[in-house]
């Protein structure tokens, strides 16, 4: 039995309901493949994705890059006149997850922050392995920079967000973009961001088994599964922290402290502060990795959201 003594009282709460609606389906397990277990994620992930602030439009679309269709779904708070945009990326893994799961998240960052949002549906390991995922991330970002108008955007205010996973993506499609010519998004926004590939830190020494949102052996067959190749684990492309993260764009790093990435989201503001990279970020005490889908009922959640909507007014 994980200890909760440590707890925030409404996160403890929110686990002990999300245990008991796991209970009555099969276990997930790690292994491939993984449909029966992506459905199973999905049954239990999409009520915490329901709700959330109206906007003046949603629609799904579809960009061609990358030699497929990506699926994306946009949302515009307003409509009066061109916004900045959030390009995001949800977490899960790499390996399941989609706009479908984090449509509540991104629906509150958009009221929160003043800005449109294309959420995208990347490809999914182990089916499309590193660097796949992220080279749809970086095609959609460049679409959007040159396309975005089309859809009442204001491309040259562009931020890139993501969680967990999904937040990794959005430093390495940063850091892509800052290799290759840009486009430059002016801020990034991540939410306990996966950063290493090493599994050795201290908050995975301390959380590494337990009822803490993610563990180490379920975030090591994650890494398995998107970059097989051992010797890729260690490219700043899949593990940011391993690079130069000189000249990216204002980043704002949200983490939980009963977190096994609490330690490497640390070392990576340390890094960018080195870098004279402006970082803003915060530990939420109390709460475990996967916080934010608890933002209906969890009040740290709730004020994550909405430093996140200062920074995001300040930035694009």
């Amino acid at each position: 039995m994980t200890d909760r003594s440590r707890w925030d009282p409404e996160m403890a709460a929110f686990t002990a309901a999300a245990e008991s609606a796991a209970a009555k389906y099969p276990p997930i397990r790690l292994e491939v493949p993984l449909t029966p277990h992506r459905a199973t994620n999905d049954a239990l992930n999409l009520p915490y994705a329901k709700g959330g602030p109206a906007m003046a439009e949603t629609a799904d679309r579809w960009i061609a890059a990358r030699g497929r269709r990506i699926f994306c779904r946009v949302y515009w708070p307003r409509t009066d006149r061109p916004l900045p945009v959030m390009v995001y990326f949800h977490g899960g893994g790499w390996v399941w997850a989609s706009v479908d799961t984090h449509d509540r998240l991104v629906r509150e960052y958009c009221a929160a922050g003043g800005v449109a949002a294309v959420s995208v549906d990347y490809a999914l390991s182990p089916e499309a392995k590193f660097p796949q995922a992220l080279d749809e991330c970086v095609a959609v970002v460049r679409w959007v920079a040159e396309h975005g108008a089309d859809w009442r955007f204001d491309p040259r205010r562009l931020v890139l967000g993501g969680d967990s996973a999904g937040g990794n993506l959005a430093l390495a499609t940063a850091l892509v973009l800052r290799d290759s010519g840009g486009p430059k998004p002016r801020g990034i926004l991540t939410n306990y961001p996966v950063c290493d590939s090493r599994l050795d830190t201290p908050s995975y020494q301390e959380f590494s088994a337990g009822a803490f949102g993610l563990n180490r052996d379920r975030m090591a067959f994650y890494w398995s599964v998107y970059v097989p190749h051992e010797a890729d684990r260690a490219h700043p492309y899949a593990a940011p922290l391993r690079g130069d993260l000189a000249g990216l764009p204002p980043t704002l790093v949200h983490l939980a402290e009963l977190d096994v990435l609490r330690s490497e989201g640390e070392a990576l503001v340390a890094k960018l502060r080195a870098a004279d990279v402006a970082v803003r970020a915060e530990i939420f005490p109390g709460v475990v990795h996967g916080f934010m889908r608890a933002v209906a009922t969890v009040a740290k959640a709730r004020d994550a959201v909405a430093k996140a909507g200062v920074w995001l007014r300040e930035v694009a």
